[in-house]
This record gives C-alpha cells, sequence and structure tokens, in this order.
C-alpha cells in the first residue's frame, strides 16, 4: 500500500519555553499531517541528550528525554503555575533552541513539579515503575550519581563506582534516594505525555516512525548496568569504537566513539538485550527505523584512543542470526521495521535487508551525483523498488533549497533535465523533486517539513562530523497554513498515497 509522511524532529515542533515538546503544537501538527492526508509523523530518538545534544547519543536507550515534557501539562496536574514557567525566562528566539538554557531553567521548573507530585499514591505511576524497573532502577541510579559527580562522564567517575562495586555503589544510592526518585519522576510524565500524543496520533491515522541508534553513548546506564555486553577492558573501558571510514565527504572518517558489541555474549543471551531494546521501541513506535543497518552485517571497528577513523578495520556482525530472533518479537508487538542502509552498502548487506524484509531506504539528493546513461544512480526514482522508504533528504542531509544553491552547474542542469524545471528557478525545482519522490515506486514516501516548507540550510537540522549548531531548528508558528496542507494532500491523493484510515472528521471527533 502506497503511503506518504513527514520527517520533523519534536524539538522542532513551536510552542512557549524554548523547545518542541509534548505540547498543544504536538497535537496541532498531528491535526495538519491528518489535513494533508499523510499516513505518518517520522521522529528521530526520544532518548535523553547528552553533551552535543544530539539525539543519537543518549544516557540511555531506553529512557526518554525530560525536554519534551510538556510544562503546561505539568501545569494544568497543578505541579507548576504559569507563571512559575513564564518566569523562568525560557522563552527565546522561535526558530532556535538554546540548549543551555534549557539545561539549567527547565530543570529548576521540573524539580519543583517533582516535589508537588505525590508518587507514592500515584497508582499509574506505580503500575509505570513496575512494567519498567528492569531498566529505570539502573538509569536512575546512574542519572543521580552522574549529578553527584557535576555531570562529568563514566569515565571520570571514581574506579570503584564507575565498575559498580557492590559497596561504593550502595553508600551512593543511600545518599542519593531523592535524585533517585526525581528521574523516576521524569521518566514516569515523560512516558506518560508521550503515550498520550501517540494515542491521539493513531486515533487520528497517523502512525509514528521512530528512530533506533544502532549503538549507545559510552557515557550511559547501559554500558555502566552491563558492562558484558560491550567491547571493554577489565577496567570497563572501551576497547575498540564505532565510526565510519574516510569516503569522499571525510578524509578522515567519522569517529563516533560508540563502544562496540560484543557479539557473541549476545548470541548466548539469545540476544534477550536486543529484544528488550524491541519491546520498548515498539512501545513508543508503530514503526523502527534501524539507524546504521549495515552495522549488523560489517562494522567498522577503530581503536579506543585513535584521534580519527582512519585505522579502523571491518568485522563482522551478528548478520541475520540476530534478525531471526527479533523478527517473532516484532511480529508479536504488531511493529513494522525500517533499516537505515545508506552509506558504502555491499552486496552481503543488501542480502541482509533482503533475508530481513524490511525496506530500505532512498535519498535523492545520492542521485544526481554524476550521470551515468549506462548505470544511472540506484537513487533516482526509477530505480526505486516498492519495498523501500523514499526521502528527498533526511535529518543529516542539507535542505533540498540549500542543497540545490551549493550544486555546481552540471548537476543542476541535470536536475533540470530531470524534473523539467528551468535552471535556476531553485524553488520550483525543489517542488518538483518532492513529487518525484511521492511518484515514485517507493510504497513509503516521507518529506522533511523544511522541504514542503521550501526552507535553505538555515533549517537544517544536523552537519555530521561537526560539532556545535546542530539539532536547534524549530519552526515558527504560522508556517503550517491551509494551502499548504491542500498542495500536500493534492499531491499525496494524485499519486496513490491516500492515508488508508482517512475519512472526513465528523461532529464529536478527537
Amino acid at each position: 500500500m502506497r503511503t506518504s509522511g513527514v520527517l520533523l524532529p519534536v524539538f522542532s515542533l513551536p510552542g512557549r519555553y524554548g523547545i518542541g515538546c509534548f505540547s498543544n503544537e504536538a497535537y496541532k501538527f498531528v491535526d495538519f499531517l491528518r489535513k494533508a492526508g499523510q499516513t505518518y509523523w517520522q521522529i528521530l530518538p526520544l532518548g535523553p541528550t547528552s553533551y552535543g545534544d544530539s539525539p543519537y547519543q543518549s544516557f540511555s536507550t531506553f529512557a526518554g528525554n525530560p525536554y519534551f515534557i510538556d510544562l503546561e501539562e505539568l501545569v494544568k496536574e497543578g505541579l507548576l503555575t504559569e507563571s512559575e514557567c513564564d518566569g523562568a525566562g525560557l522563552d527565546g528566539e522561535p526558530s532556535d533552541i538554546d540548549y543551555p538554557l534549557q539545561y539549567q531553567k527547565r530543570y529548576e521548573l521540573l524539580r519543583i513539579a517533582y516535589k508537588r507530585s505525590d508518587l507514592a499514591n500515584d497508582t499509574e505511576y506505580k503500575a509505570f515503575y513496575s512494567s519498567n524497573r528492569y531498566w529505570l532502577d539502573d538509569y536512575s541510579v546512574f542519572m543521580a550519581v552522574k549529578k553527584s559527580y557535576n555531570d562529568q562522564g563514566l569515565e571520570t567517575w571514581d574506579d570503584t563506582v564507575r565498575m559498580r562495586r557492590k559497596e561504593a555503589v550502595e553508600s551512593r544510592v543511600a545518599d542519593l534516594s531523592d535524585e533517585i526518585g526525581f528521574q523516576r519522576f521524569l521518566q514516569f510524565e515523560f512516558d506518560s505525555q508521550w503515550k498520550r500524543l501517540k494515542s491521539y496520533a493513531n486515533r487520528n491515522g497517523i502512525r509514528i516512525i521512530g528512530d533506533m541508534p544502532i549503538y549507545v553513548s559510552a557515557d550511559s546506564s547501559d554500558v555502566w548496568a552491563n558492562p558484558e555486553l560491550f567491547q571493554l577492558d577489565e577496567s570497563m573501558r572501551p576497547i575498540r569504537v564505532a565510526g565510519c571510514p574516510p569516503d569522499a565527504f571525510s578524509d578522515k572518517g567519522q569517529l563516533w566513539g560508540n563502544p562496540l558489541y560484543a557479539w557473541d555474549h549476545h548470541k548466548k543471551t539469545g540476544y534477550d538485550w536486543w529484544k528488550k531494546r524491541i519491546e520498548k521501541a515498539s512501545e513508543w513506535y508503530d514503526i523502527v527505523r534501524i539507524d546504521h543497518f549495515r552495522g549488523f552485517d560489517q562494522y567498522y571497528s577503530i581503536p579506543a584512543g585513535a584521534e580519527d577513523a582512519v585505522n579502523g578495520e571491518w568485522m563482522d556482525g551478528p548478520g541475520y542470526d540476530l534478525f531471526k530472533e527479533l523478527i517473532p518479537v516484532l511480529k508479536e508487538n504488531n511493529a513494522g521495521v525500517i533499516a537505515e542502509d545508506l552509506g558504502f552498502i555491499t552486496d552481503s548487506v543488501r542480502k541482509l535487508v533482503k533475508d530481513t524484509g524490511f525496506p530500505n531506504m532512498k535519498v535523492l539528493e545520492f542521485a544526481f551525483g554524476g550521470r551515468d546513461d549506462d548505470n544511472p544512480s540506484e537513487y533516482l526514482p526509477f530505480n526505486y523498488d516498492h519495498n523501500c522508504i523514499a526521502y528527498t533528504g533526511t535529518h543529516d542531509n542539507e535542505t533540498l533549497v540549500g542543497w540545490l544553491k551549493g550544486q555546481p552547474k552540471k548537476v543542476i542542469k541535470y536536475v533540470a533535465e530531470f524534473t523539467g524545471v528551468r535552471k535556476r528557478k531553485i524553488k520550483k525545482m525543489a517542488r518538483a523533486l518532492i513529487k518525484e519522490v511521492i511518484a515514485s515506486p517507493a510504497d513509503f514516501a516521507v518529506i522533511p517539513l523544511q522541504d514542503w516548507l521550501g526552507l535553505d540550510n538555515r533549517a537544517r537540522i544536523n552537519t555530521p562530523s561537526t560539532l556545535g549548531g546542530n539539532w536547534r531548528w524549530r519552526f515558527t508558528d504560522g508556517a503550517l497554513t491551509d494551502r499548504l496542507a491542500s498542495e500536500m494532500k493534492e499531491m499525496t491523493l494524485l499519486y496513490g498515497r491516500k492515508n488508508p484510515s482517512f475519512r472526513e472528521k465528523r461532529d464529536g471527533d478527537d
């Protein structure tokens, strides 16, 4: 079935208090998607972010980002007052996010809300804690201990605490009970608010595509609580770390620094930790996009302490052996998967994607690097098969308008010939490329909101291998017009991508 959707991170929503969250604006965005005839809202990972603000470097693969907790909802619950929220000074530039300010001021408000909560007598909290304590206990202790170290990374902690010596950890826990309770409160509020929003989206025919990073951060509760799952030395420090080799985009490659998995151990456990990850992701998302899918076939291994990714080597991953265990879990939880297979793809990666049956990704911006009439790019729409998800670009790419503005004349000429749009008509050319993606044979088509809005690279989400200035863009009130919704719906219907559950709203509907 042909469907379409929009890519937009939660943090990119507009609204009060400086960052997109699970506020009324999120519900309005769902309403807009419905009005525009869309089926999917694709978001980025929801985990708590660390230094650099990247959602792909999280303190936990199971926890949610407290920044997304809607303060206005806490006001409704009587845990905060509107004057307290307004007085925090979180309102800033409406199209940007000030993360240091969010960290300082938003957490102050959340701590006030926690003090006024009554978790001990909250039956919903008790149910949440009971079903999540398999990860929540370790996470809340990890974050509380981190706070006691002035938020320093795990690698700087005292050896006895970093290596989870029982007496040292118990001593810390005894002193940090209030902070541990605060961390549990944050996760309860996050989970409750997100599930209400997801339920609203589903009732309105909108399904959520979530994002699950393949790796976890070295500074995470996952590593601290489960060191046996990773390639660590006797001191619980990474032996080798993840990244990508040098390529046309980076002559020194990409050094991500994430600890690599001890796949032999995972296999011995029947991939139990991965099953738990999938089960948790299935609670939050209807479809799970698995990042860096090729890393399950072969992963790039770099010596810990290296300054760049030049001297890494490819190692064999678990391959289909992992997915034959995970596919039944996905089916049991009624969740789909998208395989992010971008980058340097080998025949063995293609075989793994085919064996799983997961749809893979096609990015149109990759299609015009060099014209070869005898061997046209696999990213050109006429080469797409049905079982894939087609994009103009992703969160790691330039916006369409920004990309076109930066292309040499030969690429613009190629795009102009391909779309039938005269050269230098950049915005018309970008619209025509959106049309090419939606008209393509791909079963799924997802367009970043920035491309629908015709924005340049000032609206870019992330530039890989750079620090600072990323993960900050927000769209502003008034951007989602009736005219845009009508245009999106018309193009969606024209190319047979009608939302399968779509019906006009009737009086009394949510």
